[in-house]
């Protein structure tokens, strides 16, 4: 999924660089889905909601870019915050404001793309989500920690063992749940291709054929966001190509 930016910026032409360089950035990609010159218009935005993340400068007329990054911290499922500035003393404090990274101009297409990254994974983290709010999210224990992860999110859902595997385009989780708990419950997101596999209908790209080593010549789902491919059972093969003829 695209990570959905606001540009906080009082120049123009910084603005304007930044939106190209986002063009260019890939997995994840970005949108710019709002500008602002100032805390202002910054709030504003915000108040209106579906920011993923807040690319920032800190010298802005009016209250800075630190003042702004810390009414942002007091926000329920506040965005990540990424500082861009041409300063490069205020990194420290930057980050004791829990920003994501610190970028300083003229920014470099690799370094955007790895702050990309990194507030795609605190997103991942916190719940937070394109359009976090109200979204369905997946409680997942993972190594003693609780995480909730946005469904939207969810590629597939694999049963392996005694487990199910959450796969997300950033990360694979473990649910204790059984596939048909899951199918029952989200059974309008997600198709049963094979009795191991549900399948996110948005995520569906392409039915291929495939051979597989236990199970001989038949056919694989290709999903957006991941390498691997899927197999499709027999007998929900019509209800497969169905689905993506829709």
């Amino acid at each position: 999924m695209s990570l959905r930016v606001l540009i906080v910026d009082d120049e123009a032409l910084a603005r304007a660089r930044l939106q190209t360089l986002l063009q260019d950035c890939v997995a994840p990609a970005a949108i710019v889905a709002g500008e602002a010159a100032n805390a202002v218009q910054t709030m504003e935005a915000l108040r209106r909601g579906g920011f993923d993340l807040v690319l920032m400068d800190i010298h802005m007329p009016g209250v800075d870019g630190m003042t702004l990054a810390r009414t942002l911290r007091a926000m329920p499922q506040a965005p990540a915050v990424v500082f861009v500035t041409a300063h490069a003393e205020y990194a420290v404090q930057a980050f004791d404001l829990e920003a994501v990274d610190y970028l300083t101009k003229p920014v470099r297409l690799e370094r955007l793309q790895a702050a990309l990254e990194k507030a795609e994974r605190f997103n991942e983290i916190h719940g937070n989500s394109p359009t976090g709010a109200g979204q369905e999210m997946i409680t997942i224990q993972d190594r003693g920690r609780t995480q909730r992860v946005p469904l939207a999110d969810v590629l597939y859902f694999k049963a392996e063992l005694k487990y199910v595997t959450v796969r997300t385009a950033a990360k694979s989780y473990i649910l204790d749940l059984s596939l048909g708990e899951l199918e029952l419950r989200y059974s309008q997101d997600f198709m049963r291709i094979h009795r191991n596999a549900l399948v996110s209908r948005r995520a569906m790209r392409a039915l291929e054929k495939h051979f597989d080593p236990e199970e001989g010549e038949g056919w694989a789902v290709r999903l957006q966001g991941v390498p691997e491919l899927l197999a499709v059972s027999r007998r929900q093969l019509s209800a497969v190509r169905e689905a993506m003829l829709n």
